[in-house]
């Protein structure tokens, strides 16, 4: 059943609905609450916390946002860490905690792309993209697979480069340097973007990642380029509620703000930085 069905349509206004209706009536209530705890992937930093903002602001509850590698924080939820909704970039890791048992069902909240990021003397374009990720003289830097679904769409772009080119992905696997979302990685100067800090030192020349962004407005000092048609990746992002929280007020919370997260107020926010919303969003 698409999006657009009768019946999705019916039930997307329900919750809009359900979600106005709910924020007047639990303002007052929620200040008095415990926040809800939310680990998320870090891509979707700059998205949710503009998210939390207008919803804080509503209702009063207040949202206590987690972001970093997915993988990496999956590991702190199964190892107890206390968090009441998760969000990964890939459907993958909330659906592990779905089937173990301690979460709800697995949604998809999200839709991103992967991109490439480069320095613009690089001269990346999408029709040059494999010829200039193949060329010996051009260093490439990836998230680490495993420890975030980032650097999981990274070798799924190798992958497919090797149904175009023959060989394709062992040269990239062997080129790429896996400098962000692992348990250990290179130092950073404090306040700056890893990414376009590791282009600006030569580090790297291109960066795979994804096409949404922290902020708003566009980076205008990197080139970001799209894959081409025969070589696109895409990354659903799965949501969860987690079981266990410290009592029901918590708990039933979360699920407010889950279903918040689903209304066309909050999806129409995704777009703004580079995300494609699953749900109807309000007309602007």
């Amino acid at each position: 059943m698409t999006l657009t069905h009768p019946a999705v349509r019916g039930a997307l206004s329900a919750v809009s609905v359900s979600v106005s209706v709910g924020l007047a009536g639990f303002a007052n209530q929620a200040s008095a609450q415990e926040p809800v705890t939310v680990y998320a992937a870090g891509s979707m930093g700059g998205a949710l916390s503009a998210i939390a903002k207008q919803y804080t602001a509503d209702s009063g509850q207040k949202i206590n946002l987690v972001t970093g590698p997915a993988g990496l924080l999956l590991e702190k939820i199964e190892g107890n860490a206390r968090a009441d909704i998760f969000i990964s970039a890939n459907m993958a890791h909330p659906q592990r905690l779905t089937t173990e048992g301690k979460a709800a069902s697995t949604v998809v909240f999200a839709r991103n792309r992967v991109c490439v990021a480069a320095r613009p003397d690089v001269g990346l374009t999408s029709d040059n993209l494999l010829d200039k990720l193949l060329d010996p003289a051009v260093k490439i830097g990836t998230s680490t697979p495993k420890a975030d679904p980032g650097g999981d769409y990274a070798w799924m772009l190798f992958a497919k480069a090797d149904t175009v080119h023959p060989g394709a992905s062992k040269i990239l696997e062997d080129k790429a340097q896996q400098l962000v979302g692992g348990r250990v990685t290179p130092d950073v100067p404090a306040g700056k973007n890893p990414v376009k800090y590791f282009m600006e030192t030569h580090r790297v020349d291109v960066f795979i990642g994804y096409c949404s962004s922290h902020e708003t407005t566009p980076d205008t000092s990197v080139t970001q380029v799209e894959l081409p048609s025969n070589l696109v990746v895409s990354a659903d992002y799965g949501m969860t509620v987690l079981d266990g929280a410290q009592n029901k007020s918590t708990h039933d919370a979360a699920y407010r703000f889950a279903m918040y997260l689903m209304s066309p107020q909050a999806q129409a926010i995704l777009p703004r930085y580079g995300f494609s919303a699953v749900a109807m969003t309000s007309p602007r």
